[in-house]
């Protein structure tokens, strides 16, 4: 348990770039924590400001300061790591110390403090005195206490092992140098050790940043699992909200069908009471002179008889019913009606639902553009963010630097992309003229250009208000239901893929589709002579 907490301890202070502990660490706005330099110079050499291990882009470079507390804590790590080392370092050599007794104490046998390679013999502070004062045995070579002294001795000539054969790669001692390994190349056991040593330390530098990168693709692998994680939750919550919306739409459906049938049985109903009321009344009055007729028909008084019948009620006036019908309505393909106009309803959300979708998937690739002053127009300007751009009246006098576009009030986006994807969006609203799209490094900026894919542009445009364009070859007319208020644009470089999106509407507006790109591509603007600006905007996902 303890070593898996020191080794969960290590990787907390260990910089991901550097896999050492970490010095002036910062910390990004996405949570992660970096050395101040390496993630300094990360980013110099990559196009756009991304965090190494979640990989979220940042719209411009955040402004990185020294985490305090962190920084605190990485000291403090350091200085109990020293500590551990020292100690441990004492606590081990005490150990093997300990663990090589005296050949000459009997009973209790102390430590030995020496061990003699000429008698083989390990001996502790009392038993050691002989060797450090008497003549002949001072001659002799002590090392540091040791076990089986016998396997430092040469088994054949009984000699101590002071030599290092190269050639055979093995320990021999004097006599073996002149004797069994003639002509070899020998060199001290202590140079030998120290390079090997050296190899050792090199090895154990190696193995270690093994281990970092190790547990920094576990790290990664996590982060991944987490993000694929995030990922699934999103598209469930989609899938969810999605499906219920659809099966809204079926039941919203459904009770129209239910309502249209009941409407049309409730009129029948309300006919046929209307004409039963109507019958009831001309029953009930017949009934009434029936009963006047039955009466008057068994009276026996002839003068009584004969003078009422004159006065008797003339016939109540009836209707004839013989051609009156309460005819049921017909339901016939009332479902089926229902069900063409759901399956329309269905497919034009589903539409709505797809593009959305394609849309916010680009919309992963969204990238910081800012424009570059020295590509643009002596008419424009530039906003100081570099994020507008419109048409001026008057032409500036600035440099005719190669970059520049002269007879076109074009200017292109400082970031260029040269592989992968990349995705931005650009506000048109209110403008009646615009160009938008991407082109490459080598365009021609001093001539006259059209704005074809020959000629290194892929765009779309708007002119006069109401006419857009893809500037393909020959230009094709492009049917809009409304007019984009923000346009998205989309490259796949390997694809070769430039897409136009309604932004609002989630709507595909034109794609370019087997393109083949084989030099950096800039994102390219146009605002033409027209007072509202283009404006670059943060992408929102749809």
């Amino acid at each position: 348990m303890s070593a898996a907490t020191n080794l969960q301890s290590e990787d907390q202070f260990l910089c991901s770039i550097c896999l050492d502990v970490f010095t002036d660490p910062v910390t990004t706005s996405c949570g992660h924590n970096y050395c101040k330099n390496c993630i300094t110079q990360y980013w110099d050499v990559h196009d756009s400001c991304q965090c190494p291990l979640c990989k979220e882009t940042f719209n411009s470079r955040p402004q990185l300061k020294v985490n305090t507390l962190l920084s605190e804590m990485v000291a403090q790590f350091r200085r109990e790591s020293q500590q551990k080392a020292s100690s441990s370092s004492s606590e081990q050599q005490a150990a093997k110390l300990a663990e090589v007794p005296c050949d000459v104490c009997t009973g209790t046998r102390l430590k030995a403090l020496k061990s003699c390679l000429v008698c083989l013999t390990s001996y502790c502070q009392t038993h050691l005195e002989p060797h450090l004062t008497a003549t002949s045995l001072k001659r002799h070579q002590l090392i540091e206490p040791v076990e089986n002294l016998e396997s430092r001795m040469c088994r054949k000539h009984n000699k101590p092992l002071e030599l290092f054969c190269k050639t055979d790669q093995t320990c021999v001692c004097m006599l073996c140098s002149v004797l069994d390994h003639k002509n070899h190349e020998f060199v001290p056991l202590r140079e030998e050790y120290e390079g090997k040593k050296a190899e050792l330390e090199k090895t154990q530098v190696e193995t270690q940043q093994m281990i970092q990168k190790r547990r920094l693709k576990i790290q990664e692998i996590k982060e991944s699992v987490k993000m694929s994680k995030d990922a699934a939750d999103r598209e469930k919550a989609e899938g969810v909200q999605v499906l219920t919306a659809l099966m809204e739409s079926v039941e919203r459906r459904l009770k129209e069908l239910i309502k249209e049938i009941e409407d049309k049985q409730e009129t029948t109903e309300k006919q046929a009471e209307g004409l039963i009321k109507d019958l009831e009344q001309e029953i009930s009055e017949l009934m009434e002179r029936s009963s006047e007729v039955e009466q008057l028909s068994h009276s026996e008084d002839h003068l009584h008889l004969l003078q009422s019948f004159s006065s008797l009620k003339a016939a109540p006036p009836t209707k004839d019913w013989t051609a009156v019908r309460v005819r049921p309505p017909s339901y016939e393909g009332t479902v089926g009606r229902a069900v063409a106009q759901l399956e329309k309803t269905l497919w034009e959300d589903m539409k709505k639902l797809n593009h959305a979708a394609v849309l916010k998937g680009v919309q992963q690739y969204a990238v910081d553009v800012t424009l570059d002053p020295d590509t643009a127009n002596p008419r424009l300007i530039l906003s100081d963010d570099g994020k507008q751009v419109k048409c001026g009246d008057v032409k500036k006098n600035l440099p005719d630097n190669p970059e520049r576009f002269k007879l076109y009030t074009n200017v292109l986006g400082e970031q260029s992309f040269s592989s992968g994807r990349f995705y931005f969006e650009v506000q048109v609203k209110g403008k009646t003229d615009w160009v938008l799209g991407v082109a490459t490094e080598s365009i021609n900026r001093k001539l006259t250009t059209g704005l074809k894919p020959q000629d290194g542009l892929w765009t779309v445009c708007l002119r006069n208000g109401n006419k857009y364009k893809a500037c393909a070859g020959p230009p094709v007319c492009l049917c809009l239901r409304s007019g984009p208020q923000k346009v998205g644009v989309f490259v796949d470089y390997e694809e070769g893929l430039v897409s136009f999106y309604d932004v609002d509407a989630a709507a595909l507006i034109y794609s370019f589709t087997g393109c083949s790109f084989t030099e950096k591509l800039h994102p390219f603007f146009n605002p033409w002579d027209n007072p509202e600006p283009l404006l670059i905007t943060v992408v929102n996902l749809t």
